[in-house]
């Protein structure tokens, strides 16, 4: 199925690994098969990991972009995700947690990065911040 993005004149995306800029304009693209694509928004900078579940969201979204886990990626998430079960102990939080372990382990790293989100807002929402403040 195709995927359609429609973008803002000068957005930027991640299309597999290469950083594009749109022109001036708006434009749509098709893309007519699987590839890796994250907004700008999207996009985390290694210095806005700043929390626990940003720490999960970072290696996941690294493995997303390589389309692949590498071993020292893979193992960090999986440091962050345990450090971060460890201290939850809300029934749907947890439940997320293993959707997205499931998730990484059938490198379904987008669904995941989906479900890293609501780890982000919940952590946001607990902390006292603007959901604003997160991303996605």
């Amino acid at each position: 199925m195709p995927l359609k993005l429609s973008l803002k004149p000068g957005e930027r995306f991640v299309l597999n690994g290469a950083v594009v800029e749109n022109g001036d304009r708006r434009a749509t693209l098709v893309l007519q098969n699987k590839a890796s694509v994250l907004r700008e928004k999207d996009i985390m900078q290694e210095h806005e990991v700043d929390s626990p579940a940003k720490r999960i969201y970072f290696p996941v979204m690294m493995m997303y972009l390589s389309s692949r886990a590498e071993n020292d990626v893979y193992d960090e998430f999986v440091r962050r995700m345990t450090e971060f079960m460890g201290a939850i102990s809300n029934p749907d939080i947890l439940s997320e947690c293993v959707s997205i372990s499931r998730d990484v382990m059938s490198a379904e790293y987008y669904k995941a990065l989906l479900r890293c989100r609501k780890l982000i807002a919940y952590e946001a929402e607990r902390m006292g911040l603007a959901s604003s403040s997160s991303k996605g």
